[in-house]
This record gives C-alpha cells, structure tokens and sequence, in this order.
C-alpha cells in the first residue's frame, strides 16, 4: 500500500535570514514528519543550515499556484519557538526540527520532530475546485515532462471543477495556472519554428578565391 501524502505548504529560512516558500507532499509517522525534498533544492538546504522548517496548512491554494508561475512572496509571520517563518494565511502550523536526516543521491528522507503548533482559522469544509487548482498547479510543474494532449484534457476535465465550485481566489489561482500553460505552449511552439527554419537553412560557405 501506498504512504499517504498531505499536500502542505513548507517555510524554512536561509542562513542569512531569506525566506522560501514551498508547496510539499508529507507523510505523518507518530508524532513525527517526514519530508523527502529533491537535490538540489532550497528547502533541503535551509533545513539543513538552520535545522528548522514550519508545516503550514492552507486553504488559499494560491500559494501552491503561485509557487509554479512565479509568484513566491506571501505575507509571513515569524514563528514562535524555532528560527522560522509561518504563512500569514495558514489554517494550522507547525514548527518543526530536523531530528534525523537519511542521506539519498537524489531524494534524501528528513525526519522532522514537532516543537510547537498552533491553529490560527477554523477549517470550514472541503471546496472541489481548491483540489482542481492543487492538480493544476502539478501539472504546470510537469509540462515540460508531459504530452501536450494529456495536460489539456486533464486541465479540461479540473476546469469543470473550477466552473462550478470556485470562488475568487480560486479562479485567479486557476488563472495563472491557464497563463503558465500558455506562455509555454507560446514558447515551445517558437522554438521549434526557430528549430526547423536553422534546418532549412543551408550553411554559406565562402567563395574561395
């Protein structure tokens, strides 16, 4: 059977004090987090620096939006026990220490301990089209690994999600995730046009004399 994920929104800090805002799948064992980020990346690094991090439970999916179309700067607070930021905006967090670290060429696991939580909204119900965004925003991580015909008919099918559940925040959320899928299609399509007139081209060659 599968480990269970939870999509959650991680903050860490760098050591000169940067901030960095990540959506990030985690499983629960115990009492215990775990974290399994990519190398390279800025989370692993901070967390290793200062070994600290914040689990933020959102309902803005925004953030896990923005996050693939270039808009990182949410409203943060500091943290209360740790060295750490929490997102303005979170439901719950919770403020946790690395604990034990398993090393990995490419994914390395982080056990992470908790020192403090605390709920900040309640949790008022389960809206379809906060899903639809979360799908959309993984997809619009994987363009450049997915067909094109599979990233339009799932986004299709969201999209009907979207059109009867969503509410503001929501649809700007699913817009920017629109425009990302645009702007890469834009992109790709030029590169090619560019690929193909260099293959039609014949080299020039100077005459000898």
């Amino acid at each position: 059977m599968n480990d269970v994920i939870y999509e959650t929104v991680i903050s860490t800090v760098a050591s000169d004090g940067t901030p960095h805002v990540a959506p990030m799948g985690v499983r629960y064992r115990g009492a215990d987090v775990i974290l399994m980020p990519f190398k390279p990346s800025t989370t692993l690094a901070n967390i290793i620096g200062n070994r600290h991090a914040v689990l933020n439970i959102v309902a803005d999916t925004r953030v896990f939006a923005g996050a693939v179309t270039g808009r990182r700067s949410w409203p943060l607070r500091p943290a209360e026990r740790i060295d750490g930021v929490r997102l303005s905006c979170a439901l719950d967090h919770v403020e946790l220490e690395l604990a034990e670290l398993s090393d990995d060429p490419q994914r390395p696991v982080l056990r992470m301990a908790r020192v403090f939580e605390a709920r900040h909204a309640p949790y008022i119900g389960f809206n379809r089209a906060q899903a639809a965004v979360i799908e959309g925003a993984i997809l619009v991580s994987r363009l450049r690994m997915l067909p094109a015909e599979k990233v339009d008919a799932e986004m299709a099918y969201l999209q009907i999600a979207i059109d009867k559940t969503a509410g503001p925040e929501e649809h700007e959320a699913w817009g920017w995730l629109t425009e990302a899928v645009a702007r890469h299609r834009a992109t790709a399509q030029a590169s090619a046009q560019a690929s193909t007139q260099a293959s039609t081209q014949e080299p020039t060659r100077e005459k000898q004399t």
